[in-house]
């Protein structure tokens, strides 16, 4: 009888610290959901399962604020985006809009009228490259964008694609460096995506180079490593954390060619092809790496 009692008395008093700590933890979790505290739960009752409990509980309150922040960074990009493509829309638009006015007028020259009609076909060009590119972004970042995986001879199309260039080396009066192993260098990839790739940073080692570009492929131990570097002199650590932004553009002014989607874009299809697109800022050279599983 006496055992009894004291079982009962041990269960009892055990079950009224178990309901006090849960309301204890009940008043927490009110006031994190009503902002009154950002603090996570912890309980002074110290109880196994309920120990286990309070930890799940803990882990979710972590995930929620991962998933809240990640939400506010991708709202705070997408609004810069929104600020961006507005601003680059506009621009050329304005220019067509107030060429198109002058055109109109009687009192200018055929010499004007060309000059003008040249403007505003560089204008739309400009605008249409920049749709073309936002769509183009928008259909690869689908989740059931599609890929046509089929063995490579990487060397070979890096050669063909870089003499795509020769005009744009030529006008830049720029020489580049070529590293590129005669023997078969194979990988697993979409040849369409992979050349638009290559074709992408080049343009951007082209446009942005202050002097020299250089273009390496290598096999390493596990990877295939394609390096496209360019000297820079106005780059930052800033500019290159914000490289693959969409939209984002190292000159704040937005007065450059490039629609600011190029990068994304090949980062984008790399990460589609299972592959990593990685920038890196050394002394002034800027060093774009592609790397494809062997």
């Amino acid at each position: 009888m006496i055992i009894a009692i004291i079982v009962f008395i041990y269960a009892l008093t055990r079950l009224y610290f178990l309901k006090k700590e849960i309301k204890r933890a009940a008043q927490q979790l009110n006031e994190l959901n009503n902002n009154v505290t950002a603090k996570k739960i912890d309980i002074h009752y110290f109880d196994r399962d309920f120990e286990k409990l309070a930890n799940e509980i803990n882990k979710q309150i972590d995930l929620t604020k991962k998933a809240t922040a990640e939400k506010r960074s991708t709202e705070s990009e997408l609004k810069k985006a929104i600020s961006y493509i507005s601003h680059d829309i506009r621009t050329p638009m304005t220019s067509i809009l107030g060429y198109i006015q002058f055109l109109e007028s009687d009192e200018i020259t055929p010499e004007m009228r060309k000059e003008y009609t040249i403007i505003i076909k560089n204008s739309a060009k400009r605008l249409k490259a920049l749709l073309e590119d936002f769509f183009e972004l928008s259909i690869i970042e689908q989740t059931d964008y599609s890929m046509k995986i089929e063995m490579i001879k990487l060397n070979q199309l890096v050669l063909e694609v870089l003499l795509g260039f020769y005009e744009e080396f030529n006008n830049r009066i720029l020489e580049p460096t070529i590293t590129i192993p005669d023997r078969d260098i194979i990988i697993m990839a979409d040849p369409s995506a992979v050349k638009r790739v290559i074709e992408n940073i080049i343009v951007n080692a082209i446009r942005y180079s202050s002097g020299n570009v250089t273009i390496q492929l290598e096999k390493l131990n596990t990877t295939i490593q394609l390096t496209i570097s360019n000297s820079v002199y106005t780059l930052s650590e800033q500019d290159l954390n914000h490289m693959f932004d969409r939209f984002y553009k190292a000159d704040q002014t937005r007065t450059g060619k490039g629609t600011g989607l190029g990068l994304p874009i090949a980062k984008s299809l790399m990460e589609k092809m299972d592959g990593r697109l990685t920038a890196e800022l050394i002394e002034n050279q800027l060093f774009m790496k592609c790397e494809w599983k062997k």
